[in-house]
């Protein structure tokens, strides 16, 4: 049950974060920071699908491959995927080569794609905020679930998404800074 943990600069910092340069600049610069635009909510979202049982390390240090193979996560691109095409991602040692996750980004895409009618995933995924951010003093103290991103789980998967279940979909509102997700007396808690 670790408090956050002083590192190398002297800074307090999630204890997740200390000990991988990738993850601490991560940690410092992106995790829980606010993001806009229905590429960026769509990137997020398929990252955290694709990190679905794997360390969120593996996904950060594939991050740029993935852009690449998914033409920057645009939604139209990735919605026209054809077999073919998923066959060559399922080839490509640079991203995670799962082929429900892969073809997940494909369906997930034209979702996305039909939420243009209704407001949009940002709006979708902004709705489900909680009223107060989550005080956690400790790794221990972090929650997984939370009775929002079991309703914005639900809301995804009735829009036709998939891989967007409540753990994965409480992890993607603890990076884009839907809540502060940073533990009391980290550094970058309440920035």
């Amino acid at each position: 049950m670790s408090a956050p943990v002083i590192g190398e600069d002297g800074q307090a910092r999630c204890p997740w974060a200390v000990g991988d340069t990738l993850n601490q600049a991560y940690h410092d610069t992106e995790w829980g920071v606010p993001i806009t635009g229905e590429t960026a909510w769509f990137e997020r979202l398929c990252l955290e699908g694709f990190q679905s049982g794997l360390s969120w390390l593996v996904i950060l240090r594939k991050r740029e491959n993935f852009r690449s193979a998914f033409s920057g996560f645009d939604p139209e691109y990735c919605a026209a995927l054809d077999d073919a095409e998923v066959s060559r991602l399922l080839a490509d040692p640079g991203i995670v080569r799962n082929r429900a996750k892969i073809e997940a980004v494909r369906s997930n895409a034209g979702a996305v794609i039909g939420l243009r009618e209704h407001g949009g995933l940002e709006a979708l995924i902004r709705a489900h905020a909680p009223d107060e951010d989550p005080c956690p003093h400790t790794s221990g103290e972090v929650a997984t679930t939370s009775p929002q991103s079991l309703a914005l789980s639900k809301a995804l998967k009735r829009a036709g998404l998939r891989w967007v279940g409540p753990t994965t979909m409480h992890a993607l509102m603890e990076a884009t800074g839907i809540f502060d997700p940073h533990l009391v007396g980290c550094f970058r808690r309440d920035r």
